[in-house]
């Protein structure tokens, strides 16, 4: 177990605690959370980067935490009313088509180099901001157009990097479909 995958694993083990907090509507205790998994997510990478402690469990649990964080603050805000339903159904049905699509490619075996592409990383930068702006409004609340902007943002740069991600997918699974002789 090296030391980026048990600060995943930790980062996983702070989303029951985040959905207890939410549900208990202690918006600030949440956010404090939601910081430190942040910090968690950051230390992973870099700490895999600066010490040589890439591996492929790292590779699979890093993303999985991450989505499990976000989809599951999503799902809570939009439940209590701090994000629009329209937002959490965008960006959870992103995450759903990504799992369900590396889920399809490894039934077929095949195997993928996962590297989250710029607008992925983009869209997690704007639905990280989202959720802590939400969880944050118990302490500062912005201007409605920040929300607005922020919102609509963050769908935006959810779909077009649901569509890259889909057509990268489509792509893979007929490049093997091709190359194993099959139309």
């Amino acid at each position: 177990m090296t030391i980026p995958n048990f600060l995943t694993l930790s980062r996983i083990l702070l989303t029951p605690v985040l959905v207890w907090l939410l549900l208990d509507r202690r918006m600030n205790q949440a956010l404090a959370v939601f910081f430190v998994a942040g910090v968690t997510d950051g230390l992973d990478g870099l700490i895999a980067r600066l010490f040589h402690q890439k591996s492929q469990l790292g590779a699979y649990l890093d993303p999985l935490a991450d989505k499990l964080l976000l989809v599951t603050s999503f799902f809570l805000l939009a439940w209590l009313d701090l994000i629009p339903y329209w937002l959490a159904i965008i960006a959870i049905s992103r995450d759903a088509m990504i799992l369900l699509g590396m889920m399809t490619l490894m039934f077929h075996r095949i195997e993928v180099d996962i590297k989250p592409v710029l607008m992925s990383k983009l869209t997690t930068l704007f639905q990280l901001l989202t959720v802590l702006a939400a969880m944050g409004s118990s302490l500062v609340v912005l201007p409605a157009y920040v929300y607005g902007f922020l919102f609509l943002t963050t769908a935006a740069f959810s779909v077009v990097s649901g569509i890259q991600y889909l057509k990268i997918g489509l792509s893979i699974f007929e490049g093997h479909r091709s190359h194993n002789g099959r139309p």
